[in-house]
């Protein structure tokens, strides 16, 4: 099993002036400590399950080049970003970019989009959730068009239409940087995942039998639309707590051993403390070694 690490909060000691040299430290740390991947919100505001709305949070995109520039070998996405927060052909740009500039470690991590207020704090149109899932689907077009090296002509969507998809440079990764969907629908999003992208993401809230149930919804779909089961990396997305000194680091490896049974290949987790150290070093030293072996 690999271990994630999304970092979901930025109201760290010493404000935003600190933001900068301590989320450089926090991810080097975490990329020395055996992490596989690190991921950031893709939200302007604070979501509620988090806090408040007005507590700190960085831009996605910005905040993923930084990382990049302070790591060599973790790969790097949003957790996720809504579908309606940029135009699609800006978005694949945004991720070619990502790419390119980290050697080929980013991944698109995509979804419906959920969070009202902030589309209607920052102007952005919210529309119904029919239409959320259309353009969704269309945005996953005009990514694999985008990443297709011998296509960059028009793309003619409901929602979207481009006059040309070019795409330059390209990414670095081969054949395309990979595509995550976030989220459980069983009826549309599963589907979708079956149909475009290379890895999904489900709530670990639901616990090992629900994931188990999501992905044999999951399976079904990839059945219908002739694609493999095993070329989509599982993953869930958790709340890491092993303890200041990894004295929870036994009961954590218990649920992670829970959900690989479950099929789960990755768990993605936010961690308690992180800007600290300290839990990543629980982490590293209690908890991933471990947790390779499942």
């Amino acid at each position: 099993m690999k271990i994630g690490l999304q970092i979901p909060y930025f109201t760290w000691p010493g404000g935003p002036p600190e933001l900068g040299p301590r989320l450089a430290r926090t991810v080097r740390a975490a990329e020395d400590g055996g992490f596989d991947s690190i991921w950031v919100m893709d939200h302007f505001f604070q979501i509620p399950m988090v806090g408040a709305a007005e507590l700190d949070m960085l831009e996605a995109y910005t905040t993923l080049g930084f990382i990049a520039a302070h790591t060599s070998r973790v790969t790097l996405g949003a957790m996720v970003t809504g579908v309606t927060y940029r135009h699609p052909g800006i978005l694949i740009k945004q991720a070619t970019t990502l790419d390119v500039l980290s050697g080929g470690r980013a991944w698109l991590g995509i979804g419906a989009a959920w969070y009202e207020r902030e589309h209607d704090g920052l102007g952005v149109r919210f529309p119904p959730l029919k239409e959320r899932f259309e353009r969704l689907e269309e945005a996953l077009q005009i990514a694999h068009q985008m990443w297709d090296r011998d296509n960059n002509g028009a793309f003619q969507g409901r929602h979207y239409q481009l006059g040309e998809t070019l795409n330059s440079p390209q990414a670095i990764s081969r054949p395309r940087p990979r595509i995550l969907i976030g989220g459980s629908g069983e009826k549309k999003t599963l589907r979708l995942v079956a149909k475009y992208a290379d890895a999904c993401n489900i709530f670990g809230q639901i616990g090992p039998e629900g994931v188990k149930r999501k992905l044999d919804i999951l399976r079904a779909h990839c059945e219908r639309e002739g694609r493999r089961y095993e070329s989509i990396e599982k993953t869930i997305l958790f709340i890491f707590n092993p303890g200041p000194n990894g004295e929870n680091a036994g009961q954590l490896l218990d649920q992670l051993g829970s959900f690989a049974e479950a099929g789960v290949q990755t768990v993605i987790g936010a961690l308690m403390g992180v800007e600290s150290g300290s839990p990543i070093e629980a982490m590293a030293r209690d908890v991933i070694p471990q947790a390779a072996r499942l």
